[in-house]
């Protein structure tokens, strides 16, 4: 009868064993599909954060054109070169202006692109199960010896 209890420890040891490695598994194909999720909301974040970066410079681009032109033209009918002197310097200063601005909107891109990755230091959390798993035969084979 002895015997048999043996046998039967050893046998429960083996399916709780295998209990806990399908149980890692399991747990592991789920982390890989959320992770697959999240790197596709990544992904789509970063694409609409881009998309509008794209469009805030065309804007800052086209605002631009539009200041410079403004300002040659009543220069040109004030009576001044637009392309020589104060005029040049006008339009100098409006382009530094228009890239200082787009440089700051390109850091403030980058700080928001980099707060969204995730850690490279994520727990994996598939060698518990295996641990487990140890842990419980470990637990019925000194049983056994016992």
């Amino acid at each position: 009868m002895a015997q048999l209890a043996s046998l039967a420890t050893l046998i429960g040891a083996g399916v709780s064993t295998y209990a806990n490695i399908r149980q890692g598994q399991q747990m592991e194909a789920y982390r890989k599909a959320r992770e697959r999720e999240i790197a596709a909301q990544e992904a789509a974040r970063r694409q609409e954060q881009q998309m509008e970066q794209q469009a805030k410079a065309r804007e800052r681009a086209e605002r631009l054109r539009r200041t410079i032109a403004a300002a040659r033209t009543r220069l040109a009918a004030g009576g001044v070169n637009p392309d020589e002197g104060s005029g040049a310097a006008l339009a100098q200063g409006l382009a530094r202006d228009a890239a200082a601005a787009q440089a700051e909107d390109d850091a403030l891109y980058a700080l928001r692109l980099s707060t969204g990755r995730s850690s490279l230091l994520r727990p994996d959390g598939s060698l518990n199960a295996y641990l487990r798993a140890g842990q419980s035969f470990a637990t019925a084979l000194r049983n056994l010896l016992d």
